[in-house]
């Protein structure tokens, strides 16, 4: 078994495998975002003064790329399972976890309010 609080972690390329993973779901969620929003603009709302002018095109805008980082987070957290069995640098994934987590609780909390309370 491996110390935990080890610092000095072998450099196999778990840095950067997670750093490439993070940007793709990131670049995930905003291709997401962008094909919702194209959606939300061609349907209903073509010819309204807002582009989400009803609840199903802020629904999608909103959770379909909360959806997508909530996928890549717990992603994340798997892979960190995984790296800790084979007593690998297991933090730096529980790392890309957590920012991914935060990312979403920012993108739904700046979002919460295109949704009505109905």
């Amino acid at each position: 078994m491996t110390d935990d609080a080890e610092k000095r972690w072998p450099d196999d390329g778990s840095f950067r495998r997670a750093v490439r993973y993070v940007l793709a779901v990131l670049g995930v969620a905003a291709l997401v975002c962008a094909v919702a929003a194209v959606w939300a603009a061609t349907g209903r709302c073509r010819d309204a003064d807002a582009l989400l002018c009803d609840t199903g095109a802020r629904i999608a805008v909103l959770f379909g790329p909360g959806l997508v980082l909530l996928a890549g987070g717990v992603g994340a957290f798997v892979e960190t399972i995984r790296v800790w069995r084979r007593e690998g640098p297991w933090p730096i994934w529980q790392g890309a976890g957590w920012f991914l987590f935060l990312i979403m609780l920012f993108y739904l909390g700046m979002g919460a309010s295109t949704v009505p309370a109905d």
